[in-house]
């Protein structure tokens, strides 16, 4: 009977030695953590854990995914959200879905998946250690843990995240890397009239001068910069390229994307006619909030003027502002217990079916230590549960 080892117990790790087991495998299996198991799942979605994400579709799904698209296309024919749902559901898990497609357990509490994930396994699988090296062996590995101690397994599986000691193992192996910057983060702003408005949200469409990507959704301002959905994912997409820019950008922020600039100067016209003998400050465009809409005006004089007497070239202005408000960003803030990266084990040398390295045999790969990530509400979960899934098919097509 073969020995499979998993380094790493997190969701990747866990999801390998659960579907092993359950597809029947018979031999001796290990799992290696030197810290807490599903620590990343226990915190994951504010405590809720956010599993995975509404979208059955795989061709649409992959669309969310800034690393790892083409690659995970085949993947997610064999094992998507649908699936991960369904296999909740038979352990006696059941989710829900919110208004954006995020989905997370009807109880609320990360704890509920935990504790299903736990039901599935001996707990003697566990072996609660850190590995210092793998070396290759006749038709196989050995690990050598930090205690010292050798063994020898059949294959070995790695899950450990995005850890940054285990990527320069994986490096000096001769495994190909890509070099790992963080991804979902939140941008640090020089504009301290925007500090002040922190806790407002606003609807917007943010992108990044110079570059091409342009996310639509809901803005939060904070006391340090801009965050929120429409922020996070333009992140995620941006996150190499700004990354060589040392996070020094232009941010993009358009208030009112619905409207063409000739729509907008009309909808302001019309203001001006309608609200003539109210004070600027007080009347804006209803489909921002008044605090915004003064922050974009910003001149104090301009703001206590009445409709009345404003004249065009300052109408023109407020449009530009409106649709091409220019902020500077200069560094970012990451999620330090959620935190994501961009970057891993390079995808060109793993083969999707089975997720074994094609240059280290009988090595496979699952999780975030492949260089996949993707925008937030799920997706990152859902890579995890089907590159796990994938492994464990590839070890037991192995086996038989």
């Amino acid at each position: 009977m073969s020995k499979v080892a998993i380094i790493g117990a997190g969701a990747a790790g866990y999801f390998t030695a659960i579907q092993l087991m359950q597809m029947g495998f018979s031999g001796t299996l290990k799992m290696f953590e030197k810290s807490k198991p599903l620590a990343k799942v226990k915190v994951s979605g504010g405590g809720r854990c956010n599993v995975t994400h509404a979208c059955f579709d795989p061709n649409e799904l992959v669309g969310f995914y800034p690393r790892g698209n083409k690659e995970l296309l085949g993947p997610f024919h064999h094992f998507q959200p649908g699936d991960m749902i369904g296999w909740l559901s038979e352990n006696g898990v059941e989710l829900k879905v919110e208004d954006d497609g995020r989905m997370f357990p009807i109880t609320d509490s990360s704890q509920t998946i935990i504790d299903c994930f736990e039901r599935q396994l001996n707990p003697h699988i566990l072996v609660h250690a850190g590995v210092k090296k793998i070396v290759p062996a006749e038709q196989g590995w050995e690990i050598v843990l930090d205690n010292g101690e050798v063994s020898f397994f059949d294959r070995v599986v790695v899950t450990v995240g995005s850890s940054p000691q285990f990527a320069e193992l994986l490096k000096q192996m001769g495994l190909h890397m890509i070099e790992a910057v963080p991804s979902l983060f939140t941008f640090h702003l020089t504009d301290e009239k925007v500090h002040q408005l922190s806790g407002l949200a606003i609807e917007a469409e943010v992108s990044i001068e110079g570059a091409d990507w342009a996310i639509e959704g809901p803005v939060l301002l904070t006391h340090w910069g801009v965050s929120g959905p429409a922020v996070l994912k333009l992140s995620a997409w941006a996150a190499r390229w700004l990354a060589t820019k040392d996070y020094h950008a232009t941010l993009l922020v358009n208030s009112m994307p619905r409207l063409s600039g000739e729509g907008l100067l009309e909808l302001l016209q019309g203001i001006r006619i309608n609200a003539a003998r109210k004070q600027v400050r007080n009347v804006g465009p209803t489909s921002i909030p008044n605090r915004w809409w003064q922050y974009i005006v910003g001149n104090e004089d301009s703001l206590d003027k009445l409709w009345a007497d404003v004249r065009n070239v300052e109408l023109e202005e407020w449009v530009k502002r409106l649709h091409h408000l220019r902020l500077e960003i200069q560094g970012k803030s990451t999620f330090k217990e959620e935190f994501v990266t961009a970057g891993g084990v390079d995808l060109k040398y793993i083969n999707f079916k089975t997720m074994e390295s094609k240059t280290h045999p009988r090595l496979h790969f699952a999780g975030e230590v492949l260089n996949i990530d993707a925008v937030t509400g799920g997706f990152n979960f859902q890579a995890a549960w089907t590159t796990a899934f994938l492994t464990a098919k590839g070890i037991m097509e192995n086996e038989q």
